[in-house]
Parts: C-alpha cells; structure tokens; sequence
C-alpha cells in the first residue's frame, strides 16, 4: 500500500475507531441499565448512545455541532463517551472561545445533572474538572503540534519554490549575459563582413586587386569573430566572476579608433572627434566602447551609406559624453536583419554605471545616439 493512500486512510481508521469505541459503550450501558430500568428506556437510551456515536463520523467536518449533539446525549442519557470524544476534537481542532464555551456549557450541565440526581456534587466538581482539563489539554497539545508542523511544511514548500525560482532567475541572468556579449563581440564584426560583401555586390566591376583587397578585409574579420567566439565560449567554461567582468578584456577609450578605422575601411564615411583629458574608470570606458560599437553596427547594417560623425569627450567631474550621429541613408535596405534589442541591452548597459542614453531621430532626418556617462573627481590622498 503506497503511503498517500494509508496517509488517507488513517484519519478515517481513527473516526471508524471511535465509532465503535462509543458504541461498545453504549451497548455495555444498555445492558448495565437492563433489569433496572423499563426497557422502553434502556431502547431509548441505547438509539441516542448509538446516534451520539454515529454523528462522531462528522466530527473533523463539524466540529462544534458534534460536540453540542453529544452533549445533550450525554447529560439526557449519562454516558459522555462520545461527547469526551467529540470534545477531544474539538480542542483539537479549535482552542478558542468556542471551546471555552462549549466547555463551560457542559461543565455546568454535568453538575446540575449531578445535583438532580443527588450525585455527591464535590465529587462532580473535582472529576469533571479533572476529566475536562485532560482532554482539553490532551487536545491542545494534538493540535498545537499539527499546527507546529503544517507551518514547518509550507515553509519549506516555500523555501523550496524561492529557491527554484531563484534558480530559474540565475539561469535566466546567465542567459541574459552571454548573449549580450555574444552580441557585442560578434555582431559588429559580422555587420563587416556584410557590409564588404554588400560593396563588391553592388560594384561588379571593381578590378582584381579590389576584389582580392576586400577578400583578405572578409577574411581577417571572419577570423577575429572566429577567435572572439573561441574566448568567449572558453571563458564561459570557466567564468567565476559574480558581474561577468572576465568574458572579455575591458576595451578602453584608445580602441574607439579600431573601431572607426574598420569601419571606415569598410566604406563608411565616418569622422572621429576624441576630446578626452585624463583615463576615465574602467567601466565608464568599456560602455563607451560598447556604445560606439553598437552604434556602428547598426549604421553598418541600416545606414551604410550615410556619412557618420562619432564624437567622444569629457574630463573627470564633468562625466563624459559619446555622440554617434549618421545622415539619411542614400539606400534604405539593410544588410543584415535586426531584433531590435541592441539598443535596449545598450540602454541597460549604459543606466548600470550610472548614465543616460538617448536615442532617436536626429534634426536632419538622420540617426543619433548619445550617452552621459558619469566620471567622477578622483580622491585626493589624505
């Protein structure tokens, strides 16, 4: 038998044992009352003991209308074994002014029926309190120690859900991570490729050493990816860093101009302005990285025609800004298809270290990003 079904079965094994233990007593009352009482009333007697028995099966569901059915059995018949019964579930069940009521109610009855029936009453008095404080107690302690271990189970089966979902939150972060970095490393250099390939397309008649000069250009990028996508999967095998720092070396402000020279190598009309007093931290350095290299990519792959402006300056204190604008496209298809979350990825980049991204149109119909990144004073030695 599997242990769900003898874990339901339990409960109702006991109120079957109750049953038949209140029943046993009231046929063993029947015959004790046979010889002295008529037998209208011993037949009497033994129906309401057997009713008060049978009416213990709703004892869980119905606690209090149990407990006052078989008290009104017990002071009319004076057999309280069910009623001891049902009172012992009831305190169980609930130990609250309703208990004490209940409780109450029948402690006085039982002394009254004692002083009707010129039962010595101290000795009412001193077993029914005795026999009331065992059962209540007795009761209590039943579902004090219930209550104790349903709250211990839904905290665990509640520790149990926060810790799955703070491991679904961690896979998720995990996921969220390397794909951005795929991307960063990835899309910009793939966004070159297509936009050599996309010249000779659109140029059939470049001459041999054009062709063989753009070929070697593919070739050299296709390998830079290749080797990206090598560190990049070599150090997720062996990432410890909590914020993902060691996927790649922090690109500084000086790598802009790799950035702009391969794009312009590619045959994007592009001018770089750097006014930058100092070396800013190291974070604010890779995202402005990041920033120009996301915003080429996409004039890469939507605006490769267009003449773009990228502009980077700034000091300590006064925070420092990237400016990458483009003009109207003369060819409005792209290179490559875009999802759409290399600006939102960006904009989360940029807000981590404290700055503000601005993106959109621009007064001439072309495209601008911007970006504010803060660059604190250095502190002074004391």
């Amino acid at each position: 038998m599997s242990r769900a079904l003898v874990t339901r079965a339990s409960p109702r094994a006991r109120d079957v044992a109750m049953v038949l233990v209140s029943l046993a007593s009231g046929v063993v009352f029947a015959v004790t009352l046979h010889g002295h009482w008529p037998v209208a009333v011993v037949v009497a007697a033994g129906v309401a003991c057997s009713v008060a028995a049978v009416a213990l099966w709703w004892r869980r569901d119905h606690p209090v209308a149990v407990a006052v059915v078989t008290l009104v059995i017990a002071i009319a018949t004076g057999l309280p074994v069910a009623f001891f019964l049902a009172l012992l579930t009831l305190a169980v069940r609930r130990r609250d002014r309703v208990l004490a009521v209940v409780t109450a109610a029948s402690f006085v009855l039982d002394v009254g029926r004692s002083i009707v029936t010129g039962t010595n009453v101290f000795s009412a008095v001193v077993g029914s309190v005795l026999f009331y404080s065992a059962v209540i107690a007795f009761g209590a302690y039943v579902g004090a120690r219930r209550d104790l271990i349903d709250s211990l189970r839904a905290r665990a089966e509640t520790a149990e859900a926060e810790r799955e979902l703070r491991a679904d939150q961690a896979r998720l972060s995990e996921r969220t991570r390397i794909a951005g970095e795929m991307h960063d490393v990835l899309a910009h250099k793939v966004s070159l490729i297509a936009l050599h390939a996309g010249g000779l397309e659109v140029n059939p008649d470049a001459g041999p050493e054009q062709v063989e000069r753009t070929a070697a250009l593919v070739r050299t990028t296709a390998r830079e990816a290749l080797e990206d996508l090598r560190r990049v999967l070599g150090v997720l095998r062996t990432d410890e860093s909590a914020d993902g720092s060691d996927l790649a070396p922090p690109p500084q402000l000086s790598d802009i101009e790799r950035l702009v020279a391969a794009s312009r190598a590619a045959g994007v009309a592009i001018s770089l302005t750097c006014d930058v007093a100092g070396t800013p931290p190291a974070d604010v350095a890779r995202t402005a990285h990041r920033v120009v290299q996301e915003s080429l990519t996409n004039v890469h792959k939507h605006a490769r025609s267009a003449a773009t402006r990228v502009r980077v300056h700034g000091r300590a204190g006064a925070g420092l800004d990237v400016v990458v604008a483009n003009q109207v496209p003369v060819a409005a298809a792209s290179l490559l298809p875009g999802a759409g979350l290399g600006l939102v990825g960006l904009a989360e980049r940029v807000s981590l270290v404290g700055g503000r991204l601005v993106a959109g149109p621009a007064s001439d119909g072309g495209w601008r990003v911007a970006a504010h990144l803060p660059w604190p004073e250095p502190e002074e030695a004391s």
